[in-house]
């Protein structure tokens, strides 16, 4: 969204019999096992423990210890990491830990900070208190639009006035929570807010959205729901509001087509870390705890290599081919050579925002065409030498059915300049079919550092290019790259929201067209060749800051076969800096004046 330049007041942004099996299983609805794969990747995993040192910036805490000794260190945190001027671009990361038991605390949740409970599931830890992001400084106005790059996970939470407060925007995901009360997204001042995600969560009072221009809310339960400004999306959400879109703004889908809550980590009852993976669900609906807990496997971390800032790509890459998983904590690591995820069942698994910064141009990370790999909990940061692609899953052109134990991507971030000058031509690309694909935000920055932002600063073309067959995503957040934001080349593919925001910085419409006599690029193409593909809930949004006489000819681009499907798309001028001529294809007005959305029901 438009964090910096909006005036105050408005808003902004072949299977063999034992894959068979399973495969029916999930055509039943039924719940998944974990399947053997993570096995795999355990095999000549050594020298590694089962209560390891997790570093300095991991801090954990059992409920012998005094409260006023976990409030001050909670404090402490805070106090480096909330401020949006300092922090929001600063090397600090952090991660607060709570085993099993009870805490009467306050956690004000800052920039780079993760807020987790320790237990098997949430209600194993019961924080009678509030865990809180509201616009903290005074230089955010009462707004919340830059909250970014924080989360909660796995705790049941008595709060302490009756609501808890998280007023986000992207990157900022609330998992596996209890809240016993209510739980309010918009900031205290009822300033804006813009964009979050929650899954696997139980709220037994009311989730109010009030100021919170666009939310995603899976596989969860609420006792009721408020509020709406653009783009309210529900999927396997007990409690939801009926599908009324665009009046109310709410898109309701009674069940989530295929998902799988998050790998996390825990303390079994002798001590010891383990990490949890829970099984893939079908036609989800309700949070995968709520009925005597997840059901999944688990790993010890003796299987994990504990990664700490420091160590070396090279180190990293011995761990991944002697078949250990990776446990990456927080810390900034820069990295000379590409990490290769070769191993079926590998996870990859993060705390407190690890970032991954390639350095000479090369690649991040690539996952080979597998099943069941893992990866939750990262950041990639563009280094200032191009990358073609941060993050690539699978083989181009090779299409291998996972469907009964997919890689499933979750809480991955991604961001081109801001700190860095950085440069990558895709941030993600998904070759491997059936990905799931579960909350990331790709983002070319708008603002940052000095010197890290600019149109021919920070390149990027392509924030997501989808090439494998029957990926799903779920909770897709996608702004300002230079070319095409989204591209679906990939059959049979699904997206259950979608936020974006084209480029602020394009200098005229002759450097931006994406063919002669189209004005723009679009926001989310599929491309010509698909036959089938469908998606709910979609919002794009223009603010050509830069020079307000740019346009977009539209913000989705799909082929006329009666195969590709949409439902729920808006488009938005903000503050009314530039145009979108059509919403998809050639239907739909031309955005207005006054930052009012341009609704299609539905496509064709």
């Amino acid at each position: 969204m438009n964090r910096t330049h909006r005036p105050p007041g408005r808003p902004s942004r072949s299977r063999g019999p034992a894959l068979i099996a399973l495969a029916l299983l999930a055509a039943a609805g039924l719940a998944v096992p974990a399947a053997a794969a993570p096995a795999s990747a355990q095999a000549g995993c050594t020298g590694q423990s089962d209560q390891p040192d997790f570093g300095p910036n991991v801090h954990i805490f059992d409920p012998g210890m005094p409260s006023s000794t976990i409030q001050a260190q909670l404090d402490k945190d805070f106090e480096a990491q909330k401020d949006t001027q300092a922090a929001q671009f600063g090397s600090g990361r952090v991660a607060h830990l709570f085993k099993p038991g009870s805490y009467a605390v306050h956690d004000n949740v800052g920039f780079y900070t993760s807020v987790a409970g320790l237990g098997q599931n949430p209600d194993d830890v019961q924080i009678n208190g509030d865990i809180t992001v509201d616009a903290f400084n005074e230089s955010d106005q009462g707004s919340a639009l830059q909250n970014f790059w924080r989360s909660a996970e796995n705790m049941a939470v008595t709060p302490s006035n009756g609501s808890d407060r998280w007023a986000v925007s992207q990157a900022a995901p609330f998992r596996r929570m209890d809240i016993k009360g209510g739980l309010q997204l918009f900031p205290a001042s009822y300033g804006y807010a813009s964009g979050g995600y929650v899954a696997d969560t139980r709220v037994s009072g009311q989730a109010a959205s009030v100021s919170q221009q666009q939310w995603y809310t899976r596989d969860s339960a609420l006792g009721s729901w408020d509020g709406g400004v653009w783009n309210m999306v529900f999927s396997g959400t007990t409690g939801a509001p009926a599908n009324s879109f665009p009046n109310p703004p709410e898109t309701t889908l009674d069940s989530t087509p295929v998902s799988r809550d998050v790998p996390y980590l825990y303390v079994d009852d002798g001590g010891n870390y383990r990490v949890f993976l829970p099984s893939l669900r079908t036609n989800a609906s309700g949070p995968s705890w709520a009925n005597g807990g997840t059901p999944g496997d688990s790993l010890p971390m003796s299987q994990f290599r504990v990664v700490k800032p420091g160590d070396t790509a090279e180190s990293i890459n011995s761990s991944l081919d002697s078949g250990c998983n990776l446990f990456f904590t927080p810390g900034a690591y820069h990295l000379d050579q590409t990490l290769n995820v070769t191993r079926p069942g590998t996870t990859v698994l993060g705390i407190g925002y690890p970032t991954l910064i390639p350095d000479n141009g090369v690649d991040a990370m690539h996952v080979s065409d597998v099943d069941g790999v893992r990866v939750k909990g990262l950041l990639f940061d563009a280094g200032t030498q191009n990358s073609q692609a941060l993050l690539t899953v699978g083989e181009s052109g090779k299409h291998t059915s996972h469907a009964a134990n997919p890689t499933s991507l979750q809480d991955v971030f991604f961001r081109v300049g801001g700190d860095l000058a950085g440069k990558a031509t895709t941030s993600l690309a998904v070759n491997s079919d059936d990905t799931i694909v579960d909350h990331v935000w790709a983002w070319r920055a708008d603002h940052g550092n000095s010197g890290t932002v600019g149109w021919t600063t920070n390149t990027a073309d392509t924030g997501v290019l989808v090439n494998g067959d029957n990926v799903t995503a779920t909770g897709l957040f996608v702004e300002h790259y230079q070319k095409f934001q989204v591209v679906w080349n990939g059959q049979d593919g699904k997206t259950i929201f979608f936020q974006n925001e084209m480029p602020y910085d394009v200098p005229d419409q002759g450097s931006w067209n994406s063919a002669p006599g189209t004005a723009g690029y679009a926001a989310y193409k599929v491309g010509p060749d698909v036959k089938s593909h469908e998606a709910w809930g979609l919002g794009s949004y223009c603010f050509f800051d830069t020079n307000p006489a740019v346009s977009s000819y539209h913000a989705f681009e799909v082929p006329d076969n009666g195969g590709v499907k949409l439902h729920s798309l808006l488009t938005v001028s903000l503050n009314h800096r530039g145009t979108i001529t059509h919403v998809v294809n050639d239907t739909g007005d031309v955005t207005p004046d006054g930052t009012k959305p341009v609704n299609v029901p539905n496509y064709p």
